[in-house]
């Protein structure tokens, strides 16, 4: 596992949170009064894939140095900005650490989550402060502790449940859609059910790269369930946070290539709203939809997109479920033009699910075809080079918004 996560650690740390992205986002988020009754959120790192691209044509097209986008240029560094520094899993933490104090009836369990720290550190200390009690290691049985889980909500806890891996939450299906998603309606609105549940995954040769594709779309078609993606250290203390106070059960997917990620995040509180979307980057020509991790490939693009004479509109939805339709709406009605990019799985994936919702409600401000670049349907390659063949590249981007802007 420790060798997983320097590899994770490899990757994840050539990526840099622009500091544009928090200035915009900051008015989207806001502060939530604490709530007594339990809930279930269901954490969960994800990633997905996307269509090839050859490595000739991804020289010739892609500029990463090229002109910045809209504000990075005369945003201040951030080093110069109020708050603290924090790796994303560090914020995750923050985040938890923070509800657990504000919150006796917050308490966490799964395997390896007490004085081993997690396999990923997220609850690193926590055990030690909070005691055995409130920070349960569990054995290696994801559908009982799951239940578990779920059954102390009832009751009026909020747990926040681990499953360590994306793929092991495979083994806990039927208590997260049986159970979870459907007991409040079930029992006439007399349970609620607040839990998260954590099983971070990655794409490729990162552990739970099949299972992380595939339960977002699962996930999706849960009633009585929401589900949001963060990706950077700002929202995932924030989506954390609300994802903790919510009287629903909320997934929170995390990606373990974001997990180094550094970004300064403010001294003070806040919390995000678990319904909107993000305006990473304004723009007039074409809108860009993303999440997770293909924000940063989106951003790369971007910057070669601008060299070449287009205005790009990035947002990342952050909320897969439910949609964020009036943002969306907003930019489609300006822009009329559709580019989605996910690493989600083609067939059923979030990218499907949210060209139907932009076709059923803005299909007359369109002046062109949704373009969706996902992942394609065939088993993640263990090669380094076959995995990148499967995920969305930001040459495939940048022809893909050439395509639509002609």
């Amino acid at each position: 596992m420790a060798t997983v996560s320097q590899c994770f650690g490899a990757t994840s740390a050539a990526i840099s949170v622009s500091s544009n992205s928090r200035k915009l986002h900051l008015p989207s988020c806001r502060s939530l009064p604490g709530r007594k009754a339990s809930f279930f959120v269901v954490r969960s790192d994800s990633g997905s894939k996307s269509g090839p691209n050859s490595r000739a044509r991804r020289a010739d097209q892609l500029i990463t140095n090229a002109v910045a986008t809209k504000a990075d240029s005369a945003a201040a560094s951030t080093a110069s900005k109020p708050g603290h520094e924090l790796l994303l899993f560090e914020a995750l933490r923050e985040g938890l650490e923070e509800e657990m104090a504000r919150d006796p009836t917050v308490c966490v369990m799964g395997e390896d989550v007490g004085h081993y720290g997690g396999s990923y550190k997220v609850t690193k200390g926590l055990a030690d402060k909070y005691g055995d009690l409130r920070v349960l290691d569990t054995p290696i049985a994801e559908n009982s502790f799951t239940g578990m889980g779920i059954g102390a909500a009832m009751t009026g806890l909020r747990p926040i449940i681990e499953g360590m891996n994306m793929g092991f939450l495979l083994l806990a299906f039927n208590q997260i859609s049986n159970n979870c998603g459907m007991l409040h309606y079930t029992s006439g609105g007399q349970f609620k059910i607040p839990v998260v549940i954590r099983g971070p995954g990655g794409v490729g040769r990162q552990l739970g790269a099949e299972h992380s594709q595939r339960l977002e779309s699962y996930f999706q078609s849960i009633p009585g369930i929401q589900m949001v993606a963060c990706s950077t250290p700002y929202n995932a203390k924030g989506l954390m946070k609300a994802a903790i106070r919510s009287d629903n059960p909320v997934i929170l997917f995390e990606h373990v290539l974001l997990y180094n990620l550094k970004e300064r995040i403010p001294d003070e509180e806040y919390v995000c709203s678990l319904e909107e979307a993000e305006m990473v980057r304004p723009g007039e020509h074409v809108t860009i939809l993303t999440y997770s991790r293909m924000r940063y490939h989106v951003m790369q693009a971007a910057k070669t997109l601008v060299n070449k004479g287009y205005d790009p509109e990035v947002i990342d939805i952050r909320s897969l479920k439910p949609f964020d339709l009036h943002t969306i709406g907003n930019s489609v009605k300006k822009t009329h033009r559709v580019l989605i990019v996910e690493e989600c799985m083609r067939t059923g994936g979030i990218g499907a699910s949210l060209t139907a919702a932009i076709t059923e409600n803005f299909h007359d401000y369109l002046d062109a075809p949704i373009i969706c670049l996902s992942s394609q349907d065939v088993p993640t390659p263990y090669a380094a080079t076959l995995e990148e063949v499967t995920v969305v590249q930001p040459a495939q981007i940048v022809t893909a918004v050439e395509q639509l802007c002609q």
